[in-house]
């Protein structure tokens, strides 16, 4: 009797597990599981955690105008002396470079002269350079013809015996070291050049209006220390701009 009531026991608990189970699977097949929420906010959180592209993230970089007009007039004037300037000269009809008040016309006036000065400088140097060589040349071919004849003057030269050999020795030198002279004259003039072209083309942006102006006054400055407090005279300096 035991045996069938327990065995009754058993069959009405399977029974109910098994229609729990078939229940759980009805309700899983009728109610499918709502995932476009979850795909929404998958979809939220991927776009929030994006990258930036290396095009969002590199900010404009700052060209300084001066720089760039300063290395343009340098190049210009490396290749051609008074291109620099020339140069300079159309950074004015563009609009730049009018500085406290000064007229372009003047301005262009003195870049002209300046391009004339280097001009006007090539040209004495070339023509010192010209002569030294002429005479340096008459100097070395009576030195050599002296030399050849016992020291005896060429009747045909231009020196005869007025000029001792030593003295033509010594005018021959003088010449020869005129020349070095004028060729180092001219780099000097050519590196003027250079210079002078890039530092008027940054000028052109540089802002040297009246606005420009310091003012100094006299002042104290007030040092705290373990001794006690110290004022010193000091001068002070403003600048407004």
């Amino acid at each position: 009797m035991q045996k069938t009531k327990l065995f009754i026991l058993v069959a009405a608990f399977t029974f109910f597990l098994v229609n729990l189970a078939s229940a759980q699977v009805k309700d899983t097949l009728l109610k499918p599981a709502d995932t476009s929420k979850i795909k929404l906010s998958k979809s939220l959180d991927t776009a929030a955690k994006k990258p930036m592209t290396r095009k969002d993230s590199v900010k404009a970089k700052y060209v300084n105008p001066g720089k760039v007009a300063g290395r343009k007039a340098v190049f210009r004037s490396m290749i051609i002396p008074g291109w620099g300037q020339l140069y300079n000269m159309q950074l004015l009809n563009d609009g730049y470079g009018t500085r406290a008040g000064k007229s372009q016309f003047f301005q262009k006036l003195y870049t002209g002269g300046k391009i004339a000065a280097i001009y006007g400088g090539i040209t004495v140097l070339t023509m010192s350079y010209i002569e030294s060589s002429k005479q340096y040349n008459l100097s070395l071919t009576e030195l050599q013809y002296r030399d050849s004849h016992n020291g005896q003057p060429d009747p045909n030269g231009p020196f005869g015996s007025r000029y001792s050999t030593t003295g033509i020795t010594q005018r021959k030198d003088t010449y020869r070291r005129n020349k070095q002279i004028v060729l180092f004259s001219y780099g000097l003039v050519y590196f003027a050049n250079i210079v002078d072209a890039y530092v008027a083309a940054r000028l052109h942006f540089f802002n040297i209006d009246d606005n420009l102006s310091f003012k100094v006054m006299p002042s104290m400055i007030n040092t705290n220390s373990m001794y006690g407090f110290n004022a010193t005279p000091a001068l002070k300096l403003s600048l407004t701009f």
